[in-house]
């Protein structure tokens, strides 16, 4: 196989190969529908994109437009949380490493928490800061941290992208503010959200959470399918105006997991009903559990 050796690369790297090839064997490579489904929540459809993956075993089951070039949003944050929790098990920073705020940082447009130019943030804060509330300031600054400048940070996390089988992705900042040329796919980001699952799951609780403290004051988050909607652990949402509300959300119940990504709806509450839709259909098809869990 041209000199690659299979017994070189580390056991979650290898999965995260092998889910990119059920997701590509599933998709055959096609943008378009794969599986029938009513689906009723109105969507933009110029925009909509959705994607629904066997969290186990990485089948597709269900696809639409599902490699057609996207907008991230926020969902950009994913990859600087990747590149983040990859620097802490390798122990280029700690949970307590105190990142300095630029005036590049402190500028970057909401959200955001507030950061002032010269102060500093803990990388636990930070993180919690983009899980939670998807700040755009410590975004930055986390990027500027890792990759000495935000823009070779995003030369970085397209390299790592790359390096999942994210074929579609470009990144340009560490936020997902708009760029005409940062761009992702629904596989992308199903990808994305399953590596980092995979590879990060003693770091992945962050994504799960609705609220953290900062300066005194409670932060809470607006991912509103956390804590009301049974199984739901994460993981992100975006929006920008030219990409529309977007999400990837991670379910598990009675030993079943799904991921499932929806890009472009026109509001949250329809993206929201888009996934809840997409979770009850396709929960009982996917591997695991009992198979008279739902009798």
């Amino acid at each position: 196989m041209g000199g690659f050796q299979l017994q070189s690369v580390p056991a979650v790297v290898f999965r995260t190969f092998l889910v990119l090839a059920l997701i590509l064997l599933a998709a055959g490579c096609s943008s378009t529908e794969t599986l029938q489904i009513v689906e009723t929540t109105p969507v933009e459809s110029g925009r909509y994109s959705a994607l629904v993956v066997d969290g186990r075993d990485g089948r597709m089951l269900y696809g639409t437009n599902a490699t057609a070039p996207r907008f991230p949003a926020s969902l950009t944050k994913m990859m600087t949380l990747y590149m983040t929790f990859e620097a802490l098990d390798q122990g280029r920073i700690s949970k307590s490493t105190e990142i300095q705020v630029s005036a590049h940082a402190a500028a970057q447009p909401p959200t955001r928490i507030g950061l002032r130019p010269g102060e500093t943030i803990d990388v636990e804060t930070a993180i919690r800061a983009l899980c939670v509330k998807s700040a755009n300031d410590v975004a930055a600054a986390l990027g500027e941290h890792l990759g000495g400048s935000e823009a070779q940070f995003a030369a970085l996390m397209t390299a790592r992208a790359r390096q999942l089988g994210m074929t579609g992705t470009t990144f340009r900042n560490a936020s997902g503010l708009p760029d005409d040329g940062q761009r992702t796919t629904a596989r992308d980001m199903a990808l994305l959200g399953m590596a980092l699952r995979s590879r990060f799951p003693h770091h992945f609780r962050y994504f799960s959470e609705r609220e953290f403290s900062y300066r005194g004051r409670r932060v809470r988050g607006h991912n509103d399918l956390l804590g009301r909607v049974e199984g739901v652990d994460g993981i992100k949402t975006g929006y920008i105006r030219a990409s529309g509300y977007n999400i990837v959300t991670s379910v598990s119940r009675s030993g079943r997991n799904l991921v499932i990504v929806v890009m472009g709806a026109d509001t949250a509450r329809a993206r929201n009903a888009r996934v809840e839709e997409l979770m009850e259909r396709f929960l009982p098809n996917a591997s695991g559990g009992s198979l008279f869990s739902r009798l």
